[in-house]
């Protein structure tokens, strides 16, 4: 009897209600461990290329130069992103005719709302799937213990209708209905921890965005070299 027990044979005598919660686990895993990686992986590659962009910036000799730099390469990054709605708003502003409300206030305003509307679009993108690993996190260990509650009862028939109610041979079935909750920890405990990494990763990143955009605004509105942190 002691051989036949574990996840196979759970698995094998669960049912309709019980196969439901672990397909929900798995999927649970996967769109995690998806985001994990994925994410990890585009973090660090914007992180490189962020760093190759601003050691670029700051040894140009003007803002001509990272404009023409910028409208001949690719722009991969967020703070090139910025540094080319910034430039081009420049133009852009004094192109407006002074009646619009879009020129109202002058370049100064006009290079304000560009740069804010810049930085709430990066918050946007570095939050995008975050939700997805808070609502693995908190969902899998709930999800796991309705599995367990389940097995429990579904064990617990079983063995009323045996009629063996000796604690062997309740032991065996209530441990594997355990395995539901093992399953659901072992499902939120990676998507909390990435979750919690990626915020404080992207309050950094976009700390720093906010810091490039202070800079930008300096160059581009007084004229004389920001101060570098």
């Amino acid at each position: 009897m002691d051989q036949e027990l574990g996840f196979a044979h759970f698995l094998a005598h669960t049912d309709g209600v019980g196969r439901l919660v672990l397909a929900a686990l798995l999927l649970l895993s996967v769109a995690s461990w998806y985001l994990i990686v994925t994410r990890a992986l585009a973090n660090i590659l914007a992180q490189r290329r962020a760093a190759n962009f601003l050691a670029g910036f700051w040894d140009a000799p003007s803002l001509e130069e990272v404009s023409r730099a910028l409208a001949t390469q690719p722009v991969d990054n967020a703070f090139a992103e910025l540094a080319r709605q910034a430039l081009q708003s420049v133009g852009d502003s004094e192109a407006q005719s002074p009646h619009k409300l879009a020129a109202a206030g002058g370049l100064g305003e006009f290079l304000t709302r560009v740069l804010r509307n810049g930085i709430d679009q990066e918050a946007a993108r570095v939050e995008h799937g975050l939700t997805v690993l808070a609502s693995a996190g908190s969902a899998a260990p709930y999800v796991g213990l309705f599995g367990t509650v389940w097995g429990i009862y579904h064990a617990l028939v079983q063995i009323g209708l045996s009629g063996q109610g000796t604690l062997d041979k309740v032991a065996g079935p209530v441990g594997e209905a355990l395995i539901m909750t093992a399953l659901g920890l072992a499902v939120a405990i990676p998507a909390v921890l990435a979750y919690n990494a990626f915020n404080r990763r992207n309050r950094i990143w976009l700390a720093r965005l906010d810091a490039f955009a202070h800079d930008l605004y300096v160059l581009t509105t007084v004229g004389a070299p920001a101060r570098r942190n």
